[in-house]
């Protein structure tokens, strides 16, 4: 008998920190796929910041939250090892949620094929759900336009990096905001942003004041933190804040304080919350529509890799103290 590892959430995480208690690691016997399934073998897994929030048990989440007792939820990339399933043959290599574990047994929904030629990192970091968000975020809510000034807060992270390479690919003045020089001088000298702040150090209000004379139209929220203020005061009119993470606040017990409506109304501001799941249905235009960028180049990506599935438990705090650099993968 053959079995393989699993990891499931058996509590909810308390304020700070993840903690390691709040998993079971297991083991369980390889299943045989039935009629219909396909048996996939996870060969790589994404570490995400919204899985924070799936193991909350808050009823008002965009997506029910793990099951206590139930493999921790994550998109991975896998190759199809047996199949029943007239759509999917052995060898083909997928990606979709899988969970926190080795194998996975599915029908194939949720799951997409990937582009023969592509290697682990780039479709966990570009084309899967990072990509997605990018782009769905920027081009479905944003409004880019060409001489515009956007602001990207995370901006080294994986959807961060990208969103705001796609609006420098789009003629627009791109400033970042990251936790460290390191990264900052990543932004600017090598995807190409016209400027980045480091929120830790910096004096934000002078940077922004320097980097957007022109006050800011978008700007693309991933973080929260002491950066919102300073960007929604600099907001111009009719400017566009698209709210796609808040990880200064997820693993507090109260949340920061926002900010004051009036000059949503003096400004005409348009603020826009979204999560993936509401655009799953979209995923194949979106691939088409980032596809090219990344064909003329204009996507570049790096990956902070971690060995083992059991990395994925201490991994998640780095989302908190900022150590990864580049998109979090897991390598089974």
């Amino acid at each position: 008998m053959s079995s393989y590892t699993a990891i499931k959430l058996i509590a909810r995480p308390k304020p700070g920190p993840v903690t390691p208690d709040i998993f079971e690691v297991v083991q369980q016997e390889i299943p045989k796929a039935g009629p219909g399934q396909i048996l996939i073998k996870q060969t790589h897994m994404s570490l995400d910041p919204a899985m924070l929030g799936w193991m909350s048990p808050d009823p008002e989440s965009y997506i029910p939250p793990v099951e206590l007792g139930a493999v921790m939820r994550s998109s991975g990339l896998g190759e199809v090892v047996e199949s029943n399933h007239p759509d999917f043959a052995v060898g083909d290599r997928l990606m979709g949620i899988m969970g926190w574990t080795e194998y996975c047994l599915s029908t194939g929904q949720g799951l997409n094929k990937v582009q023969p030629g592509l290697d682990a990192e780039t479709v966990l970091s570009v084309f899967a759900l990072p990509g997605l968000t990018a782009t769905q975020g920027l081009f479905g809510f944003g409004d880019p336009k060409k001489g515009e000034t956007i602001v990207v807060s995370g901006a080294a992270g994986s959807v961060g990096s990208l969103v705001g390479q796609l609006a420098k690919a789009e003629g627009l003045n791109v400033i970042g905001v990251a936790g460290d020089d390191e990264k900052c001088d990543w932004l600017v000298n090598e995807l190409g942003f016209d400027g980045a702040i480091n929120y830790k150090t910096d004096d934000i209000a002078a940077k922004l004041k320097a980097l957007a004379p022109k006050g800011i139209d978008i700007y693309f929220e991933n973080t929260g933190g002491p950066i919102q203020q300073h960007v929604f005061d600099r907001m111009n009119a009719h400017g566009r804040i698209v709210v796609c993470g808040m990880i200064a606040d997820y693993g507090k017990a109260e949340p920061s304080a926002g900010p004051n409506w009036i000059p949503i109304i003096k400004k005409r501001l348009t603020i826009q919350g979204f999560a993936m799941p509401d655009h799953f249905g979209d995923v194949p235009a979106l691939v088409a529509r980032l596809t090219p960028y990344v064909m003329a180049g204009k996507i570049k990506h790096r990956a902070h890799v971690l060995e083992g599935l059991e990395s994925a438990i201490s991994g998640l705090n780095l989302f908190f103290t900022g150590g990864n650099k580049g998109k979090l993968i897991v390598k089974l």
